[in-house]
């Protein structure tokens, strides 16, 4: 059982991370400034918003384990 979670933990974090980095590279193509015009402010919104997510999204692997537990002292 273990190890079928491991294989699809690996399948699924492949495919996800590589569909993540194909997308932040397609991201990349809007700096051409002879096919789109955008503002400072425009980027760091973008970045911004991507940062954050990220940021959340690497707290819930950080938390797994059950280290986090309940006392009064």
């Amino acid at each position: 059982m273990a190890k079928q979670k491991r294989e699809n933990f690996i399948r699924l974090a492949e495919n996800r991370t590589n569909k993540i980095l194909e997308m932040v590279r397609l991201l990349g193509n809007l700096s051409n400034t002879s096919n789109y015009t955008y503002t400072k402010e425009d980027v760091n919104k973008i970045f911004n918003a991507i940062e954050n997510e990220l940021a959340e999204t690497k707290k819930k692997f950080d938390t797994i384990g059950g280290d986090d537990k309940f006392t009064l002292l």
